[in-house]
């Protein structure tokens, strides 16, 4: 790439290209970033006969980027990411504050009880801006080791553990079969068997990690299955009865108290499962104010028991 072209590509040159890749047109782009259309117009030409390509096809009245154009928009998001990144370490070491902090929470997790931590931690007017972000199963963990989280609520950390992560214990999560009264599994002879179990569909959460990398929990094979985004859907889906399945035992226990779902004893052993939370290893550096915040809220014990109590308050 010649010097002129690498001259022309800024941060903000990038920003710029991707803005009316976004917006589908150079005037709403010009708009967005308070230019005039036809100086807009000019920074395009001026990139496009540097580096001697079309970046967009202007023969339609959206602006669709050309296969050149398409390489470049990948490359500059993910350069305008590192260059966020750089700044974001430098801030943390010149602060101690992280410039974000982004938290992912497994659908395991109390929701009400992530926006209480949310509100104390706001509470402080932190120079840290916060980001919540809903997982559900193994895409909670990837979004913490993809970088695209730096603390994971509500993880199974396998034994194989990942030497970049550091993780405590949140506390145990025992799970309970469960239909609706009206599902033909609620009269059934215990315990229902694997081959019982089969003949009816089951729901299940679906794993955020995508492309169908991650775990499917409690499924038979060959099963009609329901599948869902989250807990609170998989919840919902059983009590109108259009599948049985596993879930919380501390999320079912109010629909069962008042007979809304029906535990049923089955073959298999009881599942219990031990949820961790986990953070990044920042490789000897000193964590953060924000991060530290969090880790210790997350190790008092009321906390940890409200966060798998989907019904009870800190």
């Amino acid at each position: 790439m010649s010097n002129a072209s690498s001259d022309l590509l800024t941060p903000d040159a990038l920003s710029m290209l991707l803005a009316i890749e976004e917006t589908g047109s150079f005037a709403a782009a010009a708009r967005q970033r308070g230019l005039v259309p036809s100086a807009l117009t000019y920074r395009v030409r001026q990139i496009e006969d540097a580096l001697d390509v079309l970046l967009f096809d202007r023969s339609s009245r959206q602006a669709k980027p050309t296969e050149a154009g398409k390489e470049l928009l990948r490359e500059a998001k993910r350069l305008l990411q590192d260059v966020e990144a750089l700044a974001n370490r430098v801030k943390r070491v010149a602060t101690g504050w992280e410039a974000v902090l982004t938290v992912a929470v497994d659908s395991i997790i109390a929701r009400s009880v992530v926006m209480e931590l949310s509100e104390g931690f706001l509470a402080l007017n932190p120079p840290t801006r916060l980001r919540i972000r809903y997982e559900t199963l193994s895409g909670t963990l990837a979004a913490l080791k993809s970088g695209q989280a730096d603390l994971a609520i509500g993880v199974f950390i396998s034994p194989s553990s990942h030497a970049e992560l550091l993780h405590e214990t949140l506390g145990q999560v025992s799970f309970v079969y469960a239909v609706a009264p009206h599902h033909p599994l609620a009269n059934a002879p215990e315990p229902l068997s694997d081959a019982v179990l089969q003949q009816y569909r089951a729901v299940a959460v679906a794993d955020s990690v995508p492309r169908g990398e991650g775990v499917t929990i409690g499924l038979l094979g060959g099963q009609d299955v329901f599948t869902v985004p989250d807990m609170p859907s998989k919840l919902e889906a059983q009590l109108r009865g259009l599948g049985g399945g596993f879930l919380p035992e501390s999320l079912a226990k109010p629909y069962l108290e008042t007979g809304s779902l029906v535990a049923k004893k089955v073959s298999r052993v009881q599942r219990i499962s031990q949820v961790e939370y986990a953070w990044r290893n920042p490789h000897g550096q000193s964590v953060g104010h924000a991060l530290s915040w969090w880790l210790a809220q997350l190790k008092q014990a009321r906390t940890q028991q409200a966060l798998l109590q989907p019904h009870h308050r800190v």
